[in-house]
């Protein structure tokens, strides 16, 4: 009997980080590769990650990691995946062209390029698997589901899919190859959850929303527009190139990301330009001499996310665009619900700096993820024994679940999993067993390293209640405070306004330090601070109801005194300069024309100066006698 192992490693109860492994006996083919972006109170985090440790452990078991699309909730991890460990990478054209960008910057991978362009008509035998791929319709050209075919049955990873009968052609879900898939036994299906939970409007067709995006252009005469969109949502940036064309505007790019994406679409031919080039596309430089009526702005951000810049652009941080009434903000991106209340804000910015606001999630339900009913002809397609929502927070895996029992799928077999879950096929079921803690890994910066929640937490507590220091030093030996303790607040009191808050802190801080002096048997330089920190964090607290970061300094004097010697006592130090003085009046004397008195004057400058200045003496000796010589001559 085959080893039959399904283990979600993110995209399960959560918005993004789409990654799941499936291990069939000593092989482990992993499904996505992909990152999310921050929630609100993940503070100054650029990027979350999965836990890649149970893969680093088992890399020589990796066949390959098979990717569907190349959104960054697919690939984004694959920068930090391949630092740990080199694999296959599989994906569609477009897909690889993206990954290939993504990893681009880093030195480690400069030479990595174990990558392999596959289509629905690819298979490929890796023994006890055959792995095909099938066409999906998605944001994206070229999004491609994955089957992994095994003895006891497939296993079908869609991707993020829907159906859309007026797709264009490098978008269209090809469902007689969907038919074929269903016509063998499917053992589970792992299915796109994200678009199921209805929000009250029907999904529209692309095509309706090329027409929208036109109008909202045309609609725009005389005002400068700015587009905010997903780099790599190349549906949507075709649109805005078609509607950009049509009103006889010029198209700016104004982050690097896009700008890269746009032209490796549009050397792969999956951008297609109503005109010429050098026609359509304008410079940042041009936005000065360009006519208002005349610029469609096309913004995004690191990774590709719009939502941060556009934010620092509403807040009059972007040094290329300032914001005004002759603007249009198109905010082309439909925002995950944990950034909802972030991009409530940064519209009511934009609002502020006289700004018209468009957005295009609040006039038209769009989305790349199918419904309720699209998950439901997908199952009936497929007819799979098990099914897995994922791709979604756990309310849509719900939805989801709803969904499938509606066609028949029984309701114990549709798997609720979270990740580090395990669930083995035992011949009649998948069974939980031997699960592991799968944890998140937070990016700030260029970092591989985790920046892990204890700083998070610190970060969290700055945000909310600032910081308290108190720097005092002590004398060890003496067992005593020397010096008065100084405080300094930032972000929680303002400290001339509290000066008996300030001078009782102060007291407590003696006290705790003198009392750990006098009762301590070992000194510890920890115990010392810890013991500060409780008393101050209780004390504050009782007083202010607030827990600021309490942070103690606590330094020491005369840590290295040099010891007393009486009169008349040489230190080893002043015997050494003496010798040497003896030794540079030995040197002197064999210079018969430097008078003897002046040696001496020379001499003893040498032992009183520091090393430098008698460089400098030195120095000016030489001149002295060069300007003599040439004088003689």
């Amino acid at each position: 009997m085959t080893d039959l192992r399904i283990i979600p490693f993110g995209g399960v109860r959560e918005n993004g980080k789409n990654m799941y492994a499936v291990s069939v006996n000593d092989e482990i083919f992993i499904l996505d590769a992909g990152l999310k972006y921050p929630e609100t109170e993940q503070l100054g985090i650029d990027v979350v990650i999965p836990d890649f440790e149970y893969l680093v452990n088992n890399q020589e078991k990796i066949a390959g990691i098979f990717l569907t699309h190349g959104h960054a909730d697919s690939i984004g991890a694959l920068p930090y995946l391949l630092q740990q460990l080199q694999v296959p990478i599989f994906g569609s054209e477009l897909t690889i062209a993206l990954a290939k960008l993504a990893i681009q910057d880093e030195a480690d991978l400069k030479a990595f390029d174990d990558f392999h362009v596959v289509n629905e008509n690819t298979e490929i035998d890796f023994g006890a698997v055959k792995v095909s791929f099938f066409n999906t319709t998605h944001t994206i050209p070229e999004a491609l589901g994955v089957v992994l075919g095994t003895d006891e049955g497939q296993i079908v990873y869609t991707g993020h899919f829907k159906f859309d009968q007026t797709a264009e052609a490098s978008y269209q879900t090809n469902y007689a190859r969907l038919a074929e898939i269903g016509a063998k036994p499917v053992l589970a299906l792992l299915a796109d959850a994200a678009g199921t939970e209805d929000i009250g409007k029907p999904m529209v067709s692309e095509k309706k929303i090329h027409q929208y995006v036109e109008d909202s252009f045309v609609a725009a005469k005389g005002k400068r527009i700015i587009v905010a969109v997903v780099a790599s949502n190349i549906q949507r940036v075709q649109q805005v190139i078609d509607a950009t064309a049509k009103t006889h505007r010029r198209l700016i790019f104004s982050g690097q990301d896009v700008e890269q994406i746009v032209h490796a679409a549009l050397n792969l031919g999956k951008l297609n330009l109503p005109m010429p080039k050098e026609e359509l596309f304008a410079d940042l430089k041009d936005l000065e001499t360009l006519p208002a009526g005349q610029i469609v702005v096309l913004e995004t951000g690191k990774m590709g996310e719009p939502v941060k810049n556009l934010h620092k652009m509403a807040k009059g941080e972007n040094p290329n665009i300032r914001l005004g009434d002759s603007d249009l903000v198109f905010i082309a991106t439909t925002p995950s619900f944990a950034v909802e209340s972030y991009v409530a804000q940064t519209r009511n910015l934009l609002f502020q700096q006289g700004a018209d606001v468009k957005q295009i999630s609040t006039d038209l339900r769009s989305s790349g993820h199918g419904s309720a009913e699209d998950v439901q002809m997908m199952i009936n397609f497929m007819k799979p024994e098990f099914f897995f929502p994922v791709s979604g927070e756990f309310r849509v895996m719900v939805t989801a679940k709803a969904a499938a029992e509606e066609v028949n799928i029984p309701a114990k077999k549709i798997i609720m999993a979270k990740r580090g879950d395990q669930y083995v096929y035992d011949g009649q079921t998948f069974e939980k067993k031997g699960g592991f803690t799968i944890g998140e890994t937070m990016i700030d910066g260029d970092s591989l390293n985790d920046i892990g929640n204890v700083v998070l937490r610190d970060r969290r507590i700055l945000s909310e209640d600032g910081v308290f220091v108190t720097v005092v030093t002590i004398d060890r030996k003496k067992r005593k405070v020397v010096s008065k303790p100084k405080m300094t607040s930032r972000g929680f009191v303002y400290v001339k306004a509290n000066r008996d808050l300030m001078k009782e802190a102060g007291k407590l801080t003696i006290d705790a330090i003198e009392d750990y002096l006098k009762n301590a048997k070992a000194f510890d330089w920890n115990e010392l601070k810890n013991g500060v920190r409780e008393s101050l964090s209780r004390f504050l607290f009782n007083e202010t109801r607030r827990r600021p970061m309490v942070m103690p300094v606590v330094m020491e004097v005369n840590q290295n005194r040099r010891p007393h010697h009486t009169k008349g006592q040489e230190t080893t130090g002043q015997k050494g300069k003496k010798a040497n003085g003896n030794k540079d009046q030995k040197k002197g004397q064999k210079n018969p024309g430097q008078n003897n008195n002046q040696k001496k004057q020379n001499n003893q400058a040498k032992q009183n100066k520091p090393k430098n200045q008698g460089n400098k003496a030195k120095g000016q000796k030489n001149q002295d006698q060069a300007k003599k010589q040439a004088a003689n001559q």
